[in-house]
């Protein structure tokens, strides 16, 4: 089955009613019923399936071993995403397993499908959950109370999923099977279609962290409390959401984003007694995020006391600049001949997995320029191509 008619199978899995697009997140419906597609297909063409310790999914074309091959992506999204982000490097790995197989491929090297969980953080809040917990790069027990915006933990939503929490962490024998890693994914930007080529190769991700700012004031009537006497935390967010735009136009090559703001109790008549903002800051360069994020908190805490409210700022995740392994992006080029490479703002597993492993990535053209939004879309043709270059790479690294 190609990789278009593979993602239309799961094209009706997910769609949100409300936002528009989908939102697909780590132990639901959606993501159950993803996770049953994938392991099907896996199976189907012969591959090994097994889960690992952290819910991440694994199918094998040859026995598990050392310095195998892995490619994959994820199968969650954002809240109102694409139908593209994730599931197309998932499908496109199945694609390129079919196309070595039917032309008598056989690897040197295992070779190995690799579905992570909860990529996006749409349910718990950090990015490269799976990958995260694979590697080490959170803590299990603060990965476990991890809650939803319904309270649920980590913990017991993994148990109604039928794994067990308290295996959840490192895992360095899964981690030591991996050779080297390639992930597929839908572009998220502009790039290709400045360049006017389907494909591209990945060069590095620019770091980026996510930021709660939560503002404590005195929750009170909206009309029976004179402005005076007000303490409404709405205010100091207000000035996060401007402050954050500021500082990321004053400083080159940054974002800085506010798409997430709750207040409680959340009346159109009440003054809210609490909010919290999620921050997602975003820049190159050794030390210039926690520049940006600290100009954006001096602007929140001054608001704050003018307000006579109380800010507490918590890091929820940071990465790093990442720099894809030369080596292994020498060999795709090598094997594709000349296709461009890209820098992204987007984080990836594939990142995560970089510290610890030669990883690398390959861009799949998007006409619209945009992501995480009911627009981001690929032509057929060039989800073909993409499936094409992965088998022509997995060839050459498993050969």
């Amino acid at each position: 089955m190609g990789v278009n008619e593979l993602m239309g199978e799961i094209a009706g899995v997910g769609r949100d009613a409300r936002r528009g697009g989908y939102s697909r997140h780590v132990y639901d419906y959606a993501d159950f019923e993803l996770r049953d597609w994938f392991i099907d297909q896996a199976l189907d063409s012969g591959l090994d399936v097994n889960t690992d310790r952290n819910g991440n999914i694994w199918a094998w074309w040859g026995n598990p071993g050392s310095d195998a091959v892995v490619t994959g992506s994820h199968l969650d999204s954002v809240p109102g995403g694409g139908a593209y982000d994730g599931p197309l490097g998932v499908a496109s790995a199945l694609a390129a397993v079919e196309i070595l197989q039917g032309k008598g491929f056989a690897p040197a090297k295992p070779l190995a499908l690799l579905v992570f969980a909860e990529e996006e953080g749409g349910r718990f809040g950090v990015p490269c959950l799976g990958s995260r917990l694979l590697t080490g790069a959170i803590d299990a027990d603060r990965a476990r109370n991890l809650r939803d915006t319904d309270g649920v933990t980590l913990a017991e939503a993994a148990v109604k999923a039928g794994h067990d929490p308290k295996r959840f962490g490192a895992d360095p024998e899964s981690l030591a099977q991996i050779g080297c890693f390639v992930e597929l994914h839908v572009e998220q930007g502009r790039g290709l279609i400045e360049l006017d080529s389907p494909v591209a190769t990945g060069s590095s991700i620019i770091a980026h962290g996510r930021y709660r700012f939560s503002f404590s004031g005195q929750g009170n009537h909206a009309g029976a409390t004179r402005l005076a006497d007000r303490h409404d935390p709405m205010l100091p967010a207000a000035t996060v959401v401007a402050a954050a735009r500021r500082a990321a136009a004053a400083m080159n090559d940054a974002r800085a984003t506010v798409g997430r703001l709750v207040p409680t109790p959340g009346g159109t008549n009440v003054i809210a007694s609490t909010v919290d903002l999620w921050l997602d800051a975003r820049v190159s360069g050794e030390g210039r995020t926690a520049v940006l994020v600290e100009d954006i908190t001096e602007a929140a805490r001054a608001a704050a006391e003018a307000e006579g409210c109380e800010l507490t700022v918590t890091e929820e995740s940071y990465s790093d600049d990442v720099v894809f392994d030369e080596t292994l992006r020498s060999r795709m080029d090598k094997v594709l001949g000349g296709v461009p490479a890209l820098p992204t703002g987007a984080g990836h597993d594939a990142g995560i997995l970089a510290a610890h492993v030669p990883s690398g990535m390959l861009y799949v053209r998007n006409p619209t320029g945009i992501s995480h939004a009911p627009e981001e879309y690929a032509e057929p043709a060039d989800i073909d191509s993409g499936a094409q270059s992965l088998a022509r790479v997995l060839e050459e690294l498993a050969g």
